[in-house]
């Protein structure tokens, strides 16, 4: 299997009101395109574009193409299981929303040390090795936002139990204290043998806008080479990794990532030196490490009451310090409050907080937002 996965959380919008915004042609022509070069790894989840991520899947995927042509993943929603019951209930619905019978991978979503002690109440681990004996789940396993310790405390007690951990890994966050990277990775692949796929390998963008500085490292080296191709490949040449996911929103996007990994070449030990200097230029750039992810105000969570466009004010605050404020960006700010809330109107319930895979403070960093804007 080819090693680049097709993320289904970051789709192209229109004015498509049936599929909540989803460009749903745009959306098809992507994956036509995706698998007609031998490509074959989706991952959508239940919260995913308001929950219709996994419809489109269903549509454009699974009804148009024979079942060997692709492998896809979805994800249990720990935080909405109130009972064991509710863990069929939901899997039943991916099903027919995904029109599958089985998931060639499965994972609870999310995974937090407070969300592992939830999902041992529940029984989930047990849970999913029943769908694995059913054939419903081929490889069962969870998707991780927390400390390396609370890695180390779940596989400790389920690595029998799963399959495949997928990790947060790219070249900015793999000495960071929050997310750790190097940490968790070690822990999973060195210390417990998992196979991983790898979430979030741009930052959410981040790595494919870089600084110029940094930017200049990329091109002396590899002129060829698009900035994004950078973090992908990093990703991508680590042992163990089964895939590397993009999100991708466009054409451009897809056709990029395709032509430098439909032939990958891993990493040579020049390559990881001039990402390791450009790592530090990067790093002092971002002021928000927000990956766009927009747990924090998806709606199927219960959203953020007053309406704030969270990722998109960090993304505005670190381009301002990035390129320093500008006319352009100062337009987007204000348009954005246009469209719903403003930084100001939080009222610090923290319901954004709760739901952050990044543990962003994001009540402090809204303040900051509102002065640089003010």
């Amino acid at each position: 299997m080819k090693k680049l996965g097709f993320g289904l959380m970051r789709l192209p919008y229109s004015d498509n009101k049936t599929w909540n915004n989803i460009d749903f042609e745009k959306t098809r022509q992507m994956i036509d395109a995706y698998l007609a070069q031998g490509f074959s790894y989706f991952d959508t989840a239940w919260v995913y574009h308001g929950g219709f991520s996994e419809p489109v899947f269903g549509e454009l995927v699974a009804k148009r193409y024979p079942r060997e042509k692709f492998q896809v993943t979805t994800k249990m929603p720990i935080w909405d299981v109130k009972e064991e019951a509710d863990l069929d209930r939901i899997f039943d619905e991916q099903l027919k929303k995904c029109s599958v019978e089985y998931f060639d991978y499965y994972f609870l979503h999310a995974m937090s040390r407070e969300r592992f002690e939830q999902a041992q109440r529940l029984h989930a681990f047990d849970w999913m090795q029943r769908k694995k004996a059913e054939g419903k789940i081929l490889h069962p396993g969870f998707s991780f936002h927390d400390s390396p310790d609370a890695l180390d405390w779940a596989l400790s007690r389920h690595h029998n139990e799963v399959d495949l951990v997928q990790l947060q890994i790219n070249y900015v966050d793999w000495e960071s204290n929050d997310v750790a990277s190097r940490r968790c990775y070690e822990i999973a692949v060195g210390k417990y043998n998992k196979m991983i796929s790898i979430m979030e390998p741009l930052k959410g963008g981040n790595l494919a806008n870089v600084t110029s500085d940094a930017e200049k490292l990329f091109k002396a080296h590899r002129p060829d080479l698009s900035i994004a191709s950078w973090g992908i490949r990093y990703a991508a040449s680590l042992d163990n990794v089964l895939v590397v996911l993009s999100g991708m929103s466009n054409m451009e996007q897809l056709e990029d990532n395709m032509s430098f990994m439909n032939d990958f070449k891993p990493f040579d030990s020049e390559e990881r030196k001039i990402v390791e200097a450009a790592s530090e230029i990067i790093k002092s750039s971002i002021l928000v490490p927000c990956t766009a992810c927009r747990y924090c105000i998806d709606e199927t969570s219960g959203g953020c009451p007053k309406k704030i466009d969270i990722p998109e004010f960090f993304r505005l605050y670190n381009d301002q310090n990035r390129y320093t404020l500008n006319s352009a960006i100062k337009w987007k700010y204000n348009e954005t409050t246009q469209k719903g809330g403003s930084p100001s109107d939080c009222v610090a319930c923290g319901h954004c907080e709760s739901h952050c895979p990044q543990k962003i403070r994001i009540i402090d960093e809204l303040k900051k937002v509102r002065e640089v804007f003010a």
